[in-house]
């Protein structure tokens, strides 16, 4: 669903292309395959090999840039940046790429994640004398590599990596090379592509379907991968750990077409479906799912609670982001200019709403009522997912508890918050089960912290309170 009605802010999405004549346009449909990553603003910046040109601002990647804007950004190795904005982070001086220039030698960066050491590393930062243009914690990283001395570029990236702390996944330009760095537990979905002669990477796998790039592999835990004039190069910063993976990647945040660590999203949705319907059966008449990232989920439900699965829940495409809404009585009713419940499908029926998660509640609660509104006889929420009770320092935007309603109440009481007749969520066991591979085995291990309150790195006081998460 758009964010305007979600609880949950997508997280960024980075795109690169190393050795090619349209780096620009292909970062630009590439930006656009992952602008369900963020809205709020997009940027790019090319090299040329001797200077480096940047483009960013504010809003969507179409209202962003035109046609004449590539003319500026010439050159043929290039990153890219879509962004959300979480309170207090907004403003075009975060859009990203963030763009740096010195005597020694230009840099770009962008970033997907979030650096649970920002507020320190910010704070010695200034101690020493360092003056931060933004409130990202993406820039951090630029000054540690700034102050890294005489040693060579490289190894002040990796001597830079080596002191933050968090989730990432970065693209970084110079003049003359292109560093991609994943974070060592590889909380960020990060892939590698070919078009050609060309090395693109991207967040997701959907961008290279966008430009017929061959997928070639993920960038590993703790990988820093070099494409310059000598070649590809990957060395790890980080000793090997084994890999955590968001497991909201494969809940919400991914477009279903998307593969992650080899495993696609739509499939992991749907064998989430799946479980749930073995875990929360109900005798009920119809299954529909709360658009667009539960479809999967409520296709596998009603396969296997042989119930008819049908749209009963249809979204608006055509609602502004920025539709303005002058009065708490028109606030109520937004949700119904961008989700409608079709009476001819639920009136009268015991309906299974399939969402994906529910953080706050006010959404399910709207929703709920849409449906009976529309003549539902019974709603029966299953959420695929476990109860969201725990902060995520990584790069979502849930780092305020207080918000999250599964923190404060109990499935019952939540039931009963959102108006449901019965309310059930996916257990922690049966998420596993559905984003491993069909054989029952996995290809890593996933991140559920916002769910268990188990995180794979350490957490610090200040995370409660970060910096912009991009």
């Amino acid at each position: 669903m758009l964010n305007e009605i979600r609880g949950l802010n997508e997280e960024c999405g980075v795109f690169a292309v190393w050795g090619h004549e349209e780096a620009a346009q292909l970062t630009y449909y590439g930006l656009h395959a992952l602008q369900h990553r963020g809205q709020e603003g997009a940027g790019i910046v090319t090299s040329d090999g001797r200077k480096l040109h940047g483009e960013k601002g504010l809003g969507l990647i179409a209202e962003v840039f035109h046609e004449n804007d590539f003319s500026r950004l010439s050159g043929t190795n290039s990153i890219g940046h879509v962004r959300y904005a979480t309170q207090g982070g907004g403003g075009y001086e975060n859009v990203q790429p963030l763009l740096f220039k010195s005597q020694t030698g230009d840099l770009a960066l962008a970033h997907n994640g979030n650096l649970v050491n920002a507020f320190l590393l910010k704070r010695q930062l200034e101690a020493q004398g360092s003056i931060l243009q933004t409130t990202s914690d993406t820039e951090v990283l630029a000054h540690l590599i700034k102050r890294g001395g005489a040693l060579p570029l490289k190894d002040r990236i990796k001597q830079a990596l080596s002191m933050v702390k968090g989730a990432y996944s970065f693209v970084i330009l110079t003049e003359d090379a292109l560093y991609v760095a994943l974070d060592p537990k590889g909380l960020r979905p990060l892939s590698i592509g070919r078009l050609g002669e060309s090395y693109i990477f991207s967040s997701e796998t959907c961008a290279f379907d966008v430009m017929g790039a061959e997928y070639v592999r993920e960038v590993k835990p703790g990988e820093l991968i070099t494409v310059s004039q000598s070649g590809f190069q990957s060395e790890k910063f980080s000793v090997p750990i084994k890999r955590t993976l968001c497991s909201m990647e494969y809940v919400y945040l991914s477009r279903p077409d998307s593969n992650l660590d080899g495993i696609n999203v739509h499939s992991a949705r749907k064998q989430m479906g799946m479980k749930l319907a073995e875990e929360a059966p109900i005798e009920a008449d119809v299954v529909t799912g709360v658009p667009d990232s539960s479809i999967s989920a409520a296709i596998g439900y009603a396969e296997r609670a042989g119930l008819p699965y049908e749209l009963g829940l249809i979204k608006n495409r055509y609602v502004g982001r920025t539709f303005i809404q002058p009065s708490q009585e028109l606030r109520e009713q937004g949700v119904k200019m961008k989700l409608s419940a079709v009476r001819g499908i639920v009136d009268g029926k015991r309906v299974v709403m399939v969402d994906d998660s529910i953080v706050r509640g006010t959404t399910s609660r709207r929703i709920v009522r849409m449906l009976k509104e529309a003549g539902a006889k019974e709603v029966h929420v299953r959420i695929a997912s476990p109860p969201i009770a725990h902060p995520c320092y990584y790069g979502i935007d849930t780092s305020n508890k207080s918000e999250l309603i599964a923190a404060t109440l109990s499935v019952d009481e939540m039931r009963d918050a959102i108006g449901a007749d019965s309310l059930t969520f996916l257990s922690p066991s049966g998420l596993s089960e559905a984003i491993g591979n069909d054989d029952g085995s996995f290809l890593h291990g996933q991140c559920m912290a916002c769910f268990t309150g188990n995180y794979p790195t350490e957490v610090y006081e200040e995370s409660a309170h970060p910096y912009e998460k991009v």
